[in-house]
This record gives C-alpha cells, sequence and structure tokens, in this order.
C-alpha cells in the first residue's frame, strides 16, 4: 500500500506522521493512539487498514513498521480517565501522549478521522484514513497491536470475560459475562451496557444480602 495522499505530502518534503487510535469502541480498557513517521517514499507490503488482517499478520507487520519508522510512539488513556472526560476527548487526548513523546516533531500530521483539537502542528483529518494512507495504517496497527497486548494481560487479571478473545469490545460473550459477573475494575461505566450490567448486578446482590440477613436473623 503506498497511497497518492502519502507520496503529494512526502514531495512536499513533508516529515509525515500518521495517527490512528484502537479501543474506542470497547467496553472495557483503554484506549490507545500511535503516531508513526516513515521514510519518505517508503513501501510496506502487506500494510492496511489493521482490522483487515489477522492478528498474526499484524504481528509480523508490527515489527516490520517499528523496524523502518523514523520514529513512532503509542498514548494511553486508561478506562477511568475515558469515564471522566468521555471517549471522544480521550481518544485526542491518547493522540497528543503519542505525539509529544516523538524524538523530533513532524512537519505535518494526518488523522484517522477528525483534526486533533488544540494541536498546534499542521494537520488533516482524514475520514476512513487508515484505508488511504500507508502512514495512518502503520499506525493503526501499531495502536491495534499495542492495544491488543494490554487486553490479554488483563485476561489473566480479570478472568470469566474473556477479554483475549473479545478485547473488551461487546460481543454476546463479553455481554453475557457482564451480567453475570458485572463489571469489573477496568469496565468503563461511562458506557450504557457497563452501566445496565451493574446496576442489574447491584440489585441482585442487594437483594441476595437481605435473603442472607434474614435467615441469619431468624437462625
Amino acid at each position: 500500500m503506498r497511497s497518492r495522499l502519502d507520496r503529494r505530502l512526502w514531495q512536499q518534503s513533508k516529515l509525515l506522521c500518521g495517527i490512528d487510535e484502537a479501543g474506542r469502541g470497547s467496553l472495557a480498557g483503554p484506549v490507545v493512539a500511535a503516531a508513526v513517521v516513515l521514510p519518505p517514499n517508503c513501501s510496506l507490503p502487506g500494510v492496511r487498514d489493521s482490522k483487515l488482517l489477522t492478528p498474526r499478520q499484524r504481528a509480523v507487520l508490527f515489527e516490520t513498521i517499528v523496524g523502518r519508522a523514523l520514529a513512532w510512539r503509542v498514548g494511553v488513556v486508561n478506562h477511568r480517565r475515558i469515564d471522566q472526560i468521555n471517549i471522544r476527548n480521550a481518544s485526542f487526548e491518547a493522540m497528543r501522549r503519542a505525539l509529544n513523546r516523538l524524538a523530533f516533531r513532524p512537519d505535518y500530521v494526518i488523522v484517522d478521522g477528525f483534526r486533533i483539537p488544540g494541536l498546534e502542528l499542521a494537520q488533516e483529518g482524514i475520514v476512513g484514513g487508515d484505508k488511504k494512507s500507508i502512514t495512518i495504517a502503520a499506525a493503526s496497527i501499531i495502536a491495534k497491536v499495542t492495544r491488543d497486548r494490554f487486553m490479554d494481560r488483563f485476561e489473566g487479571r480479570y478472568p470469566g470475560y474473556g477479554f483475549e478473545e473479545n478485547k473488551g469490545y461487546g460481543t454476546p460473550g463479553h455481554l453475557a459475562a457482564l451480567s453475570r459477573l458485572g463489571p469489573c475494575p477496568i469496565h468503563r461505566w461511562s458506557y450504557e451496557p457497563v452501566r445496565l450490567a451493574g446496576a442489574r448486578h447491584a440489585s441482585v446482590s442487594g437483594a441476595e444480602c437481605q435473603v442472607s440477613r434474614r435467615r441469619t436473623q431468624n437462625s
């Protein structure tokens, strides 16, 4: 994948940085953004929108990208911050963190979706950018692989929710576990399915406590 957009910007002697995030729609865990600067006219066979790749393909391409990139960094915003400021603002905060951690300032930033508010760099928001730009596609792979690794670790810490498989997204199995177990410490309470599951679980737990208390009093 080598898009016309990247070629045009590279021809303008732009030190180009692509940015994308992963985890925006997840019910649990952090949102992760990646900022990637590739060499001008870089060709990375196989690199495309991370959602179109298998986990194994993403893992292989992750190593290729970090080996070829002039610079790359990730920014992570956890579930508590997401609940405080909402996922849109948290996604932009993760993007700014990734950018600020780069070893140098790029000339131009292209973002999958919308421009980053308050950014003091020339930038362009591109809807569907991970399908139109190799630089954004590379960032999408870095963000996705990094976040998936977080969720794999959370599987061991909070078993029963299937985080290793669903990565926190609202699959039928994840929703069933939420209903059965209630939310765990990394769930996003600002998301309606989590709030509803939490309320139901608290109601059931409260009723069970009352029954247990009555039994104790009557014994």
